[in-house]
């Protein structure tokens, strides 16, 4: 346990919650779903809090600018949209003298090699997405000052979060989509442990449990259009009664449903309505365009990069989550009559 005036560290925090530090960085992480029970994931938490256990305290002591490198970890590369985080933190980086790294998890969301030496002689700090929190251990980034993005506000590794209004995005979406006349409805949820998914999936349920006479079914799948279109297809050859929309988490499992649903000699939206959350470029390039949640990228990015400078500053980050903004297409109609 720490004692006197040392502060305490995640080793503490896992001697007194009698689990890994492992289990302490997956907790803190909030990649812990899966992987330990929410029990342990609860003691992990109130050690860290009784212990006053906050990884980036130290970053109030660093010298400002001590190499003037910040490392953005994201998950692998698969869509413009981390490419949108990376040139909003880069361009106010530049506004203060710093320089943005890219590192995307080579595996997507798993575990990473250490690209540096030295990750803490090498940086200044570090900005990462949720989706990617496990490279954070091989990097050691949870030992600098770090912003999560994407993070669960009330359990994060980070010093600061910055979120978008994910729940709102839902919220937008299911209203608009109960408003046309749907009751009956398909989640194509990503098959992603991670914090995000998982806000998507508590608003959906609860908007739609407020709602008389809707049902709700839940399909898994990557975010891949192959995959996507699988798991549609699996789901509408056995949901009974058929869906008359599909909400999915991304855009690209979207193009999935789309591709399931003509294959079974449907048609978007007269049969099946769908929509997205991202809008990416994929969103206006399909046919009918896509009824989606446009998320600013760029501005995520920008919010992220400020949160980090506060944190190196000794100041407190802006609080607030970044409004989102539904963005209706040619995907969503009423439901044909029966």
């Amino acid at each position: 346990m720490a004692t006197g005036s040392t502060r305490p560290t995640s080793r503490d925090v896992a001697q007194a919650a009698g689990v890994s530090q492992a289990a302490v960085s997956l907790v803190l992480g909030d990649k812990w779903r899966g992987r330990v029970s929410a029990t342990t994931a609860e003691r992990v938490r109130e050690a860290a809090r009784r212990l006053g256990y906050r990884p980036n305290l130290a970053a109030r002591n660093l010298r400002l600018g001590h190499t003037r490198t910040v490392l953005l970890v994201v998950p692998a590369l698969t869509t413009e949209f981390f490419a949108g985080v990376y040139t909003g933190a880069a361009r106010i980086a530049a506004q203060h003298g710093f320089g943005v790294v890219l590192y995307p998890s080579p595996e997507g969301i798993g575990p990473a090699r250490d690209p540096f030496a030295s990750a803490q002689a090498a940086l200044d700090g570090v900005i990462a997405s949720s989706m990617a929190a496990d490279a954070l251990t091989g990097i050691r980034g949870d030992q600098l000052p770090l912003v999560m993005l994407d993070s669960d506000p009330t359990g994060s590794l980070g010093a600061a979060t910055v979120n978008l209004d994910i729940a709102d995005g839902v919220r937008q979406i299911t209203d608009h989509l109960l408003g046309l006349g749907h009751r009956h409805f398909l989640h194509l949820a990503a098959d992603i442990p991670s914090w995000t998914f998982d806000v998507r999936a508590r608003e959906l349920t609860t908007r739609l449990t407020a709602a008389p006479g809707t049902t709700l079914r839940t399909a898994r799948a990557p975010i891949a259009i192959d995959e996507a279109r699988t798991a549609t297809a699996d789901a509408l050859a056995t949901h009974h009664p058929h869906p008359t929309a599909i909400i999915c988490d991304d855009d690209k499992l979207a193009a999935g449903a789309y591709k399931a649903i003509r294959r079974l000699g449907l048609r978007v939206p007269d049969d099946i309505s769908v929509t997205g959350l991202d809008d990416l470029a994929l969103a206006t390039a399909i046919d009918p365009e896509l009824t989606t949640v446009r998320l600013d990228a760029e501005l995520f990015g920008e919010r992220g990069m400020q949160a980090l400078l506060a944190v190196l500053e000794g100041r407190t980050p802006e609080e607030g989550d970044i409004p989102v903004q539904l963005v209706v297409r040619g995907s969503t109609a009423p439901p044909r009559a029966s």
